[in-house]
């Protein structure tokens, strides 16, 4: 059995989009996912599973949420290896680091659309990225930032999930416990 993490985008925020913890996890169970655990209330899941297809556990809870709770939600399904290698890649200092947000990409961006927004710039709002992850820091806070995951998603034309350090810190440390 393999260890996976599922984010979900833009569920129980806003009283949008609502699904129970409790009801998304018996869902999953019972579409064969094991040992199925979410962590607070916006969208991170914790399972096992023998199918390797990562695309195919994107698809299976894409669709069982879609069928069950009738809205689409985007899945991003990874590995606690993997989710550790972004952790571990944030350009930031310690301290910039620890009040950061890592915004995860759900496909590699556009080379031209990343030049495009590199060359933006925000006074106290610094960001760097890559294939697999845009790294986020505002000396002012995220909620007063100029840059937010919707930015990124729309200058990027790409879907993204983003979670702060302290988020990341847990989902790493509850996958080493799976």
């Amino acid at each position: 059995m393999n260890t996976y993490i599922a984010l979900l985008r833009g569920i129980n925020v806003s009283g949008k989009h609502k699904i129970p913890m409790a009801e998304l996890s018996d869902l999953l169970s019972k579409e064969g996912l094991v040992n199925v655990q979410t962590y607070i209330q916006t969208g991170n899941v914790f399972f096992q599973s023998s199918e390797g297809a990562k695309a195919s556990l994107e698809t299976t809870i894409h669709n069982a949420i879609k069928s069950h709770f009738g809205f689409e939600v985007p899945v991003l399904v990874l590995t606690p290896k993997e989710l550790q290698y972004v952790f571990d890649s944030c350009p930031f200092l310690e301290e910039q680091k620890e009040k950061s947000y890592f915004m995860l990409l759900y496909s590699k961006p556009d080379e031209k659309l990343v030049e495009d927004v590199l060359k933006l710039s925000f006074s106290n709002e610094t960001f760097h990225i890559t294939n697999k992850a845009i790294y986020f820091y505002s000396s002012v806070g995220y909620g007063r930032a100029k840059c937010s995951n919707n930015f990124f998603e729309r200058k990027l034309k790409i879907t993204a999930t983003a979670r702060n350090y302290k988020t990341m810190v847990k989902l790493l440390s509850l996958s080493a416990d799976n």
